[in-house]
């Protein structure tokens, strides 16, 4: 209820709100409210030449749960580098939402076919003090079965979903993502009639002219996620002339609005940071990283829609982190607001980020960084340190690229971990003072340079040996994690009982720096000879 209201609050305000566009359509008629089914307007006194500092607002509203296709007749406006003469504006939703903008057009190229996200969308035509041309022609209808889609994102569904789809239809969708950048489509809800070959009701996933994963879809199970090859899918869905089902209902993803992230680290935000981010997308961002590792997630500037007044929840604009893949993984958090959540560490390789807005209310949006966490296993007695760490995690490192305090200090290989045993003596550690509590400190490195790129993770090792309690902390100190990079973010993971048991089995000593320990035993030494020759002299 409070959605329709709102929307309704919307429309009229596009509608009535004063200003230069009323004052600029004095005297020329224009613009108008289309809620017929289908329908067709131009320009004024098209296909004449238009009139001279003009704007019109023409607002297209079908019924409520339908779509808008807007396709151009014909198209001659005055030519501009950046369209900032006289232009024609199309809108996913009300003409004064920024964030619904879907292009600005001039020139003699008509614009592309467009669909809307939902029932209403916006043209705007605005024509400046010099030079005019013929104008445009332009037509509109709701509930087509197909269409070209150029959004960051935005729904498919068959027919009627998700009531039964009729017989004898074919829809064909072209989805279409800008510059070179890929198109990623999900399926949430897929039921066709199906047998084994998929040849009566179907729907085809194409690359291009040719099938982008090699056969149809039909029956009851969901398609894999698909992923284009370059910057365009075609989608197409068939039935025929008898027995039906709900149909099908997939989520499209392209550009900005889908990334997936395979590096150690980096850093990622919404769309059109730090400006405004559109309204009605629906972005997912995936870290994938290799086995082992964990994802950790920084939250360096959040400003979204905030929360429901009345539920106190985040019922409109949100970001959400699953624990995995897809969105069917664990929740890890979901916000809205202003407010800095605080890191999030996924329990696997993987990590989706998904950014939800709605219809109207569009905000600065959000930047984050993560980083690929190593699971580290730190253990301390009253003398030494003991770290055992998967050497899946760091495949494909070498043991030497793996010390504490200092190369000399390098892991060795245990089986299927790299390990680290030493004396709080040794290996750079340290005593320090923190919180009234003595505390032995030493450094972790783990070096990934590559290619000629530094690239060293460090972790803070620490122990309390009173306690024998160890803890490991993230140490950054680069820019890349923001208002993070002064902190120790506390990374300490609980070891697998395997590694465990491994861990109190036998244990192989690392080559350290020992020049401590040789000076001491060598002090010893002279000691007892010096005896032994006090004791000879005294029998003689």
């Amino acid at each position: 209820m409070l959605a329709d209201l709102a929307s309704c609050l919307l429309l009229a305000g596009a509608l009535l709100a004063p200003g230069p566009r009323a004052r600029a359509m004095k005297g020329v008629k224009c613009g108008g409210v289309l809620s017929a089914p289908s329908g067709n307007f131009s320009s004024p006194n098209f296909p004449r030449l238009y009139p001279y500092n003009t704007e019109c607002n023409w607002l297209i509203v079908v019924a409520e749960g339908s779509s808008v296709l807007l396709t151009f007749h014909a198209f001659d406006l005055e030519y501009h580098d950046s369209c900032g003469f006289d232009y024609l504006e199309v809108y996913n939703g009300a003409s004064g939402d920024k964030g619904s903008l879907l292009g600005r057009f001039c020139g003699q190229v008509p614009p592309p076919p467009f669909t809307s996200s939902w029932h209403v969308m916006s043209v705007v035509f605005h024509s400046d003090k010099h030079v005019a041309s013929r104008g445009f022609s332009a037509g509109y209808q709701k509930d087509v079965c197909g269409g070209v889609l150029t959004g960051l994102s935005g729904v498919l569904t068959s027919p009627e979903y998700p009531d039964n789809y009729p017989n004898n239809m074919e829809c064909h969708w072209v989805i279409r993502a800008s510059g070179a950048a890929t198109v990623k489509l999900v399926f949430v809800d897929f039921q066709l009639e199906g047998n084994e070959e998929c040849t009566y009701d179907y729907v085809a996933v194409l690359e291009g002219s040719v099938p982008a994963h090699g056969h149809h879809y039909c029956g009851s199970t969901r398609p894999p996620t698909l992923v284009s090859l370059g910057h365009e899918l075609q989608v197409i869905f068939k039935s025929d002339f008898n027995i039906g089902g709900r149909g099908f209902k997939a989520y499209y993803f392209s550009g900005e609005c889908q990334e997936v992230y395979t590096a150690v680290r980096g850093n990622f935000s919404s769309p059109q940071y730090p400006d405004s981010y559109p309204n009605n997308i629906h972005c997912h961002w995936t870290i994938r990283l290799p086995p082992g590792y964990r994802v950790k997630v920084f939250f360096l500037d959040l400003d979204l829609e905030g929360p429901n007044s009345l539920t106190r929840t985040c019922d409109f604009d949100h970001l959400s982190a699953f624990d995995g893949a897809s969105e069917e993984a664990p929740l890890l958090g979901s916000w809205c607001g202003h407010h800095l959540p605080a890191p999030v560490t996924s329990n696997q390789n993987h990590l989706l980020l998904l950014l939800h807005t709605d219809r109207s209310t569009a905000r600065r949006g959000f930047s984050v960084a993560y980083i690929g966490v190593v699971p580290v296993n730190v253990s301390c007695s009253r003398t030494d340190f003991q770290i055992l760490i998967s050497a899946q995690a760091l495949a494909p490192l070498e043991r030497t690229k793996v010390y504490l305090g200092s190369r000399s200090c390098a892991a060795q290989e245990a089986g299927s971990s790299f390990r680290i045993q030493a004396r709080f003596d040794t290996c750079g550690t340290e005593s320090q003072r923190r919180n009234n509590t003595s505390v032995i400190v030493s450094v972790l490195y783990i070096d990934f340079s590559a290619g000629g790129q530094e690239d060293i993770h460090e972790y803070e090792v620490r122990c309390e040996p009173r306690r024998k309690e160890a803890s490991v902390h993230l140490l950054s100190g680069s820019d890349w994690l923001g208002p993070y990079a002064a902190t120790a973010e506390h990374l300490q993971e609980a070891p697998p009982r395997d590694e465990v048991d491994a861990l109190e089995g036998p244990v192989a000593m690392v080559a350290q720096d020992t020049s401590d320990i040789v000076f001491l035993g060598l002090c010893i030494l002279a000691g007892v000879l010096m005896v032994i020759a006090i004791v000879v002299l005294m029998l003689l």
